[in-house]
């Protein structure tokens, strides 16, 4: 397995590179094609880790779990069922989680898997989904619950989960994990939440790529959030909010009170 993280240095400059123990061993170029070392090497304790990758959107599904579709009591999906959050969305560890202007409803923390894209995808066969997944990371995919049926006429699935904030990812994107023997997880306040086993999911990550290239083209860096399992819970506000997954790390994010 090789982690692969984006930071700012404490100078202000932007950077990639492989995550080692103590250090990041630094790339230049193109992180989904042509990266190549510079032979510089960062302390860890001289960078802050952003977003490991910048996506054009975050793809999320639903009901994508059969513990949490036996609870809701819904059929399994045959196709991807999933909402698109805006990479404005997007943040990495460590970044406070903003509420919304003028919100004081429940916010919702969702651990889940999330696959990187790694090569533009469109109309990609199953067999071939695989070689357009670059690796995967953690992602907190929140949500403002009263926003979702605010409205009786229409649920508002892209705005509760789309704010500014609402798309946290990360610490890393770790490439040649095996998913399918791990779990999610979630600790609020250092209390866990949730711990799911991967294994669980219905619709694989090669059924996702392919399922999902088929109805839009998935650009490199795109995120597709696997959806998550029973555990779902409110977070208050101050309270810390830890994803975690073996061989990923742990994706830590604090819920603000207001917009500064």
């Amino acid at each position: 397995m090789t982690r692969w993280a984006r930071f700012r240095s404490n100078d202000g400059r932007i950077g990639f590179g492989m995550f080692e123990e103590t250090h990041i061993l630094e790339y230049e170029g193109d992180l989904f094609g042509g990266a190549r070392p510079t032979g510089r090497t960062v302390a860890q304790d001289a960078v802050t880790l952003l977003s490991p990758c910048t996506p054009s959107k975050i793809i999320a599904l639903w009901n994508n779990f059969h513990a949490l579709r036996q609870k809701l009591g819904k059929s399994a999906p045959t196709h991807p069922l999933f909402l698109i959050k805006p990479g404005t969305s997007v943040i990495g560890p460590n970044v406070l989680i903003r509420r919304p202007t003028g919100y004081t409803g429940k916010i919702a923390y969702e651990g889940e898997l999330g696959i990187v894209i790694g090569k533009l995808c469109k109309d990609v066969a199953r067999s071939e989904a695989a070689d357009h997944i670059f690796g995967y990371t953690c992602v907190n995919d929140v949500t403002a619950s009263e926003v979702l049926n605010e409205n009786g006429d229409f649920a508002q699935w892209c705005r509760s989960k789309g704010y500014d904030t609402f798309g946290c990812l990360g610490p890393v994107i770790t490439t040649g994990l095996e998913w399918s023997r791990l779990s999610v997880i979630t600790r609020l306040d250092g209390v866990e939440r949730q711990n799911y086993p991967l294994s669980d999911m219905i619709l694989s990550p090669e059924d996702l790529v392919s399922g999902i290239s088929h109805d839009m083209t998935l650009l490199p860096g795109d995120v597709i959030a696997c959806g998550t399992s029973v555990g779902i819970g409110s977070i208050k506000d101050g309270s810390a909010v830890e994803v975690n997954i073996g061989g990923i790390g742990a994706l830590v994010n604090i819920l603000s009170p207001s917009e500064p």
